[in-house]
């Protein structure tokens, strides 16, 4: 699972090999294919979005009954309807999604905006890569829409700074997952080798 998750986030941010991307595999260290070539390439992945140690549990699991100190001993009594009550409010929202905010790049209904369409989430990715986009299609639109924001001035910030690159964004108001939690360290980089062919570089500056 760890292995499929590196590969497709590689196959998302390696926007260098957009020409290739589908010829471009994990190199395992064995024995090179001939037309190939070994190359570093870098995996930006994105920082968690929820404390794993929560995901499907309430606070009241975890949290202790007694805290007891140097000269003191705190005793918590929790409501039982407390307790339903949040457990049914993680019950019924299984998604974990939020009402929140994004930034729309792209919005076109063209006879190439499918490809149109994957070019702007490429590059948005590209320079961009600790933010998460989405690609997808509402007949007869296709949309690329970026960010996971609670408020509208963090994706008011987010617009300002990419509205050179994409003069046609505009806020959008909808269903987000969580933003990461790390909002200063919104992803990590690790750097892997892969193997691609030999004329890929070739076929990308062409």
């Amino acid at each position: 699972m760890k292995k499929f998750a590196i590969i497709s986030l590689m196959l998302l941010c390696l926007c260098s090999l957009a020409g290739a991307q589908d010829n471009v595999i994990l190199y395992d260290g064995g024995e090179v294919p001939e037309g190939y070539e070994v190359v570093d390439s870098l995996v930006y992945t994105l920082s968690a979005r929820v404390d794993t140690s929560l995901v499907g549990r309430d606070i009241y699991s975890v949290m202790p009954s007694r805290f007891k100190g140097d000269d003191a001993e705190v005793r918590i009594y929790q409501s039982s309807d407390l307790k339903a009550a949040l457990a049914r409010q993680i019950s019924e929202n299984p998604q974990r999604s939020i009402q929140g905010y994004r930034v729309r790049i792209f919005f076109e209904n063209k006879q190439d905006s499918r490809v149109a369409s994957e070019n702007a989430m490429k590059q948005f990715t590209a320079a961009n890569p600790g933010i998460p986009a989405y690609r997808s299609y509402t007949n007869p639109y296709f949309k690329v829409t970026v960010g996971d924001f609670r408020t509208r001035s963090d994706a008011m910030a987010l617009l300002e700074k990419i509205v050179g690159m994409f003069p046609k964004s505009f806020i959008v108001k909808e269903k987000i997952n969580y933003p990461s939690i790390d909002r200063t360290n919104s992803y990590t980089i690790d750097t892997i080798q892969v193997l691609r062919p030999l004329n890929a570089a070739e076929q990308y500056f062409q």
